[in-house]
């Protein structure tokens, strides 16, 4: 088994203003970062109205579908700009991150990384916001869950922002484990340390939020040392990644200071984790990084160390 590379060449197709960071380039940056290794052959495919509904409200749904329609320029719910594509490219982003989980809980591979746009992480129930419209992480973890009776699922969350959308979807849900590492104080204002769950989800929420500065010893010390714990009695079935490399240094939109190899280390101690938990089953979906040339540089050192423990 190798390592899956999706990435849907319609995400160029979500084009917002001039000057925005979370531009179409983006998607080339990331695929440049594969150093020509072949794309995954998947056929592309839209999420279901279904498949969206695991996390999102019929509402919120039948509200964003006509804000693309009108041609508004930014969602209603919130700040998430958008172009006459967003809704449908939206759609196949998701569809992406599910063809990532059905390849590797298949076993047709060992783990996967999908390059989407627009990202998702910030996206709650009913509100789109901070770039996007669907957490496609989130959706991708209720799939399996429900396709595939996975029991317990990990999201590590290293994005220079928090999850808030992801953490907001979870945070009741004992069947999901959140962990975020993020700049504080920073956009969009949550991600508190208290912040830990609630009813039977509580304390399958952790937070580390970092101050500005922050770098390896921060950040791979938080995974090493809060979340690896965690995981001896969570012991989830698949680990799901957002992988956002806002995170590294000299990145326009965060004032963290993770290296390539800094990356390549926390994929490393989350690959291990999935070997000695969950098969080895990773699914990584790119979140944020707006650095064209960091971007590169940054996928290529996490998808070298995704392959690196692949057969």
């Amino acid at each position: 088994m190798a390592t899956a590379f999706l990435a849907d060449p319609i995400a160029k197709e979500h084009v917002v203003p001039n000057g925005h960071p979370e531009r179409p380039r983006r998607w080339d940056a990331a695929v440049r970062g594969l150093g020509g290794a072949p794309l995954t052959e998947a056929a592309p495919r839209e999420a279901t109205e279904e498949e969206l509904l695991l996390c999102h409200t019929a509402s919120y749904l039948e509200t964003a579908a006509r804000d693309v329609r009108a041609g508004r320029a930014t969602l209603s719910t919130g700040d998430t700009d958008i172009g006459p594509r967003s809704w449908e490219v939206a759609l196949r982003a998701v569809g992406t991150c599910l063809t990532g989980v059905d390849l590797v809980m298949e076993g047709r591979a060992e783990n996967a990384f999908c390059i989407v746009r627009p990202p998702g992480h910030h996206a709650t129930s009913d509100r789109g916001m901070g770039f996007c419209l669907f957490n496609n992480i989130a959706i991708a973890a209720r799939y399996a869950r429900r396709k595939y009776g996975v029991d317990r699922v990990l999201i590590a969350d290293w994005d220079v922002h928090h999850g808030n959308g992801t953490q907001d979807i979870f945070y009741a849900d004992p069947s999901v484990y959140f962990f975020s590492t993020h700049q504080s104080p920073w956009y969009p204002g949550t991600g508190d340390a208290r912040e830990r769950g609630e009813d039977t989800g509580y304390q399958t929420t952790l937070n580390c939020p970092l101050p500005a500065g922050s770098g390896r010893d921060e950040i791979l010390g938080a995974f090493q040392k809060k979340l690896l714990p965690e995981m001896e009695s969570y012991r989830p079935d698949l680990i799901l990644i957002s992988a956002g490399f806002d995170s590294r240094n000299g990145d326009p939109l965060g004032r963290f200071l993770l290296s390539d190899a800094d990356f390549a280390e926390l994929t490393t101690l989350l690959r291990e984790a999935a070997d000695k938990y969950s098969k080895g089953r990773v699914v990584s979906v790119l979140e944020g990084g707006y650095s064209l040339a960091g971007l590169s540089l940054a996928v290529a050192a996490h998808t070298k160390a995704l392959r690196a423990g692949t057969l």
